[in-house]
């Protein structure tokens, strides 16, 4: 497995990015930090992105600044905001997600297509690769080491790089209503699994570790 940052630069040099769990989301250049939907009415979601800026803090010698980021047939955002198709879904999307990054001051990058990947504004570059009208995800993965450092087709992805600095009932809110939505995508009960590469604090990728243990996630990196 490789690492899913495609550049000149180190890993640990790729933007910061905000962008949906869909198991097609697939960046070139930057390291995705999962929530459902980017955020878009997700219950806590503020209050989490406090509380990541927070753990993100401990990166001394990178560009801080997060980066948001639409994707292309978002199950979430049709669901969510009652719309007819996808076409209506990927504007709408991007729409929210546009006055979203003003309200937290985050820098909106674009929406990733089903595409070669794409140059988005701010240093991002992406698109799907999943099969388009199917989700074929198998698995939940919680990132705990500072986002995703390897691209796994078969995984929703869900950031929990930020829990040890976040109080169990936001950290259960926010998780929770994420798996709900994956496994009510896939029909099933999903098992989860932890991403433990990468380069955030080991101190606080333990903390993190124990959280979700004491918390009930899975134990298994």
């Amino acid at each position: 497995m490789s690492d899913n940052t495609n550049s000149n630069q180190p890993p640990s040099q790729a933007p910061f990015v905000i962008a949906c769990g869909d198991e097609g989301v697939q960046l070139n250049h930057g390291r995705r930090l999962a929530f459902l939907g980017a955020g878009l009415r997700l219950d806590g979601f503020e209050q989490a992105l406090v509380a990541l800026q927070a753990t993100l803090a401990s990166y001394q010698d990178r560009d801080g600044a997060l980066r948001l980021v639409a994707n292309e047939e978002n199950a979430y955002i049709k669901k969510t905001y009652d719309l007819n198709d996808f076409d209506e879904a990927n504007a709408s999307m991007q729409q929210h997600l546009q006055v979203l990054a003003d309200r937290y001051g985050l820098l909106y990058a674009g929406i990733l297509p089903f595409a070669d990947p794409l140059d988005l504004e701010h240093g991002v570059k992406g698109h799907m690769v999943r099969p388009k009208g199917v989700h074929i995800a198998n698995k939940i993965c919680l990132t705990i080491a500072g986002g995703e450092t390897t691209y796994h087709l078969g995984h929703y992805l869900i950031s929990a790089d930020w829990v040890s600095k976040a109080d169990d009932a936001l950290v259960k809110q926010v998780i929770d209503t994420q798996i709900a939505f994956y496994e009510g995508l896939a029909k099933r009960p999903l098992p989860i699994i932890l991403e433990t590469n990468g380069d955030l604090d080991p101190a606080l990728v333990a903390a993190n570790q124990e959280k979700l243990h004491r918390l009930g996630y899975a134990a298994d990196a």
